[in-house]
């Protein structure tokens, strides 16, 4: 099994940079996650290199995963997968098979697409799994998006360093926002606001797919596995804030005011953004920003990558 040079040593900090652009009457600042060196960075790349040191403790012949046509998730486990020297197998619903970027690159990566269903993935997954190990060989599984504590942990981490941020900048955050699929990245961040002790601070996921009932019990049930005992004494519903206001009908919804949004930023910073994660939590931002009418206050969005996406977006237009 190959080593990852950058999975290796922690991460390097991600750079915070103020924003030039009239997004409101506030004060922006984007967190640059894109920016990770590895597969085009993003969240799914702090997550990744969670799953690479478990992986590196295991006995490991193929890594499995799931994810849709589109999914970042999956790039970066494939591309994490091919450099480490292990076959990946993942498993994507057959209901949109839309040639995108990132399905070129999981090709690319040599990992193989199982489609079938949505209804029928879990069975299919745990079938998989199984002939796997009937061949003798040992697979391991990363649920989608990096769900699980593993993917908590990413986020934990990234907490800390906005934490250091602020001390070493003289600032602090009022507001955090983010893109919330699966939820690993909300429940990392809110895990770290609470083991922070950090009650004067508002977390906002702007969902990119789930109704609120859901995505918002999703996450939920991710900070109480990763604190455990301390959930009880630590969480307060008010810390978990994902709003569905904003999914537009559903994961992969174009919408033109999205779509100029992401156009502005593009041209106005040189930021690149997409329509199905980053792009639709920024301007969800702006539109949540507006109707709580909130004023002058220092808000962060964390840029979660997807940069292959945007040139999907681009020809699409």
């Amino acid at each position: 099994m190959k080593q990852i040079v950058l999975f290796e040593k922690k991460l390097d900090r991600t750079p915070i940079e103020a924003l030039s652009g009239n997004y409101g009457p506030n004060h922006y600042f984007m967190k640059r996650d894109d920016m990770l060196p590895f597969s085009f960075g993003g969240n799914k790349v702090r997550k990744a290199a969670e799953f690479y040191k478990d992986i590196k403790k295991r006995e490991v012949d193929v890594v499995m995963t799931y994810g849709s046509n589109s999914s970042n998730h999956c790039r970066v486990i494939a591309n994490m997968a091919a450099a480490m020297g292990l076959s990946c197998h993942i498993i994507s619903p057959e209901e949109n098979r839309e040639v995108l970027l990132n399905t070129g690159m999981v090709e690319r990566f040599g990992a193989r697409i199982e489609t079938c269903p949505v209804t029928e993935v879990a069975k299919t997954i745990e079938r998989r799994k199984a002939a796997y190990e009937e061949e003798g060989k040992k697979p391991y599984f990363i649920a989608g998006g990096g769900h699980g504590n593993l993917g908590t942990e990413g986020y934990v981490k990234a907490y800390q360093e906005i934490l250091d941020y602020e001390k070493e900048n003289h600032i602090r955050f009022d507001y955090i926002f983010h893109a919330s699929g699966t939820g690993a990245t909300q429940a990392g961040l809110v895990c770290g606001k609470l083991l922070a002790g950090d009650r004067d601070r508002t977390i906002v996921g702007i969902s990119i797919a789930r109704e609120k009932e859901r995505g918002r019990q999703v996450v939920k049930e991710s900070i109480a596995e990763y604190l455990g005992e301390d959930f009880a004494k630590l969480y307060r519903e008010e810390d978990l804030i994902f709003t569905d206001a904003y999914r537009l009908g559903g994961y992969g919804r174009f919408h033109e005011g999205v779509a100029e949004t992401i156009e502005a930023v593009m041209c106005g910073e040189g930021i690149p953004m997409d329509t199905t994660y980053v792009g639709k939590a920024f301007w969800g931002m702006c539109q949540y920003m507006k109707e709580q009418n909130v004023t002058d206050k220092n808000i962060l969005f964390i840029h979660t990558g997807g940069t292959p996406l945007f040139f999907d977006f681009l020809k699409a237009e």
